[in-house]
C-alpha cells in the first residue's frame, strides 16, 4: 500500500486519504467489477485481482490470481487462488467462504469446476464439475461469464455462459444456477440475448425477493457459431429484467426503449433492498442519470412505457448530470459514482439518500478526486458495505491499478 495525496486536489474534501493497493510496477492490479459480491459483511475485507482488467481477466493468464485484501491489516494482499482459470469469485454472505470457477471449458467441451476455500485459505474443496451436458440439455458450457452472483441465503450461486457446439449459428447464451447445498447445477433461462447478462441476486432476506435476479438483455447483439463476440449492443437495444432463479415470474425494470433514453450497461441493486438502480443516457435532454425503480410485469420490451411502472430520477439534484458506473452501501444510503467531464476526463464523486421514500434525490453530492484514468480504462467506483471507504481502478501510474479512498466525513 502506497500513500497518494499526489490524486487530491483542491476540490477534495478536508481528512479523505488515498491509497494505491496494488504496487507491482510490471503487473496490474484491479478491482473485482463493482457489482460483484467481493466484500466481508464487517467492511474489514475484500478480494481484488491481480493480472487483470476492470472487466475480468484472461482464462489462460498464469499471472491471474484472486488475492484478499485485508484493510484492517495495512491493506495487506494475499493469494487465496494459483489455479489457471480462475473466475467469477463470490463470498458467502457471511463472508467467511469464498467461492469461484475453474474455467477450463471450450466450445462443446472442457469442464468447468466450482470451489470453494475459507478466506485464510483453509478448506479448499470442489463442490462441483460440470464436464458433461447440463442435466436436462444437450449443452455444454464455454464462454463462461466473469462474474457470479451469490443469494443472501448464501444456498446458490448464478453465472452466464455460452451454449453453443462451434456449429450452429445462432445457439444461445444462458444463465447457470448452483445449489450449493445439494451441488447441483440447472439451466436456468437461455436465448440468443443473454450475451452480457450481469445477473445479480437480490441482496434482500426476503425468501422471495431473495431468489430474484436482475439481468441484463442485449437485443440485437452478434456472435459466431462458436460465442465470438461480433458486437455486443447497448443503448438502444439493452433493457433490464428480473427473474426468479429458476427461470419463473419474468418482469420489467422501466428503463429505456423509448428512443430516446437508453439504459448505459451498468445496473444494480440499492443496498439490500428490492429497488433497482440503472445509469441511464438520454439523447434529450444530452444527460446520463442515475433512475431508481420497482420491477413490474413483463409487458414485451417495453422499457419505460411498461405499465404501472414506479421510477424516479434520482440524479436530479445535480446539474447536468453525466453518470456511468456507481454503487451503493449495503444500507442504500450512501452512493459513490463517476462523473464524465469532458475529453476522456473524469471525476469521482460521493452523495447521500435521504431517508424519505423511494423517489427523494441524492443529496449532498461532493467532488472526492480525479482518477486520471486513460480513455479505455474503467474506474468503476464501489463502496464498502458500511460505506466509509471508496474504492476505484486507475492507470494513472502507467499500468493499472487498485485505489482506496478512506471517506473521513
Amino acid at each position: 500500500m502506497i500513500p497518494r495525496p499526489d490524486l487530491l486536489d483542491a476540490r477534495s474534501p478536508k481528512g479523505i486519504e488515498v491509497f494505491q493497493l496494488t504496487t507491482e510496477p510490471e503487473v496490474s492490479g484491479c478491482h473485482v467489477y463493482m457489482e460483484a459480491q467481493v466484500f466481508t459483511p464487517d467492511s474489514r475485507r475484500l478480494i481484488l485481482h491481480r493480472s487483470a482488467h476492470p472487466h475480468g481477466s484472461d482464462q489462460h493468464d498464469p499471472r491471474h490470481r484472486y488475492l484478499v485484501c485485508d484493510l484492517e491489516d495495512n491493506c495487506s494482499l494475499t493469494p487465496i487462488t494459483s489455479e489457471l482459470g480462475a473466475t467469477g469469485p463470490s463470498l458467502s454472505p457471511d463472508g467467511s467462504t469464498l467461492y469461484y470457477f475453474v474455467n477450463e471449458t471450450e466450445v462443446g467441451g472442457g469442464r468447468l469446476t466450482l470451489k470453494r476455500v475459507k478466506l485464510d485459505g483453509a478448506g479448499r474443496e470442489t463442490v462441483l464439475v460440470v464436464d458433461a451436458p447440463i442435466p436436462g440439455t444437450d449443452y455444454r458450457p464455454s464462454h463462461i461469464y466473469p462474474l457470479s452472483t451469490i443469494s443472501s441465503d448464501g444456498a446458490r450461486i448464478a453465472t452466464g455462459c455460452f451454449l453453443g457446439d462451434g456449429k450452429t449459428e445462432g445457439a444461445p447464451f444462458g444463465m447457470l444456477v448452483f445449489d450449493l447445498e445439494r451441488a447441483s447445477v440447472e439451466l436456468a433461462l437461455s436465448g440468443p440475448t443473454w450475451r452480457n447478462m450481469h445477473p445479480q441476486y437480490c441482496r434482500s432476506s426476503d425468501l422471495y425477493a431473495g431468489r430474484d435476479i436482475m439481468i441484463q438483455e442485449n437485443h440485437g447483439c452478434t456472435y459466431d457459431a462458436a460465442g465470438n463476440r461480433g458486437e455486443t449492443t447497448s443503448g438502444l437495444g439493452v433493457d433490464i429484467h428480473l427473474v426468479h432463479d429458476d427461470g419463473a415470474n419474468f418482469r420489467n425494470f422501466p428503463w429505456g426503449r423509448d428512443g430516446n433514453e437508453f439504459c448505459q450497461g451498468h445496473q444494480s441493486w440499492i443496498g439490500a433492498s428490492e429497488r433497482g438502480l440503472c445509469g441511464t443516457g438520454c439523447r434529450q435532454p444530452a444527460e446520463r442519470q442515475l433512475i431508481s425503480a420497482l420491477p413490474a410485469p413483463h409487458a414485451e420490451h417495453s422499457g419505460i412505457n411498461t405499465t404501472g411502472a414506479i421510477r424516479a430520477d434520482l440524479s436530479r439534484a445535480f446539474d447536468t448530470p453525466q453518470f456511468c458506473h456507481f454503487a451503493t452501501d449495503i444500507a442504500g444510503a450512501r452512493l459513490i459514482t463517476d462523473h464524465f467531464l469532458r475529453d476522456e476526463l473524469w471525476e469521482i464523486y460521493f452523495a447521500k439518500l435521504p431517508d424519505e421514500g423511494i423517489s427523494e434525490p441524492f443529496t449532498d453530492f461532493t467532488y472526492l478526486l480525479t482518477p486520471r484514468t486513460g480513455a479505455r480504462v474503467h474506474s468503476h467506483p464501489f463502496l464498502s458495505p458500511d460505506g466509509k471507504r471508496g474504492f476505484f481502478n486507475s492507470d494513472e501510474s502507467g499500468i493499472l491499478q487498485a485505489y482506496i479512498i478512506i471517506l473521513n466525513f
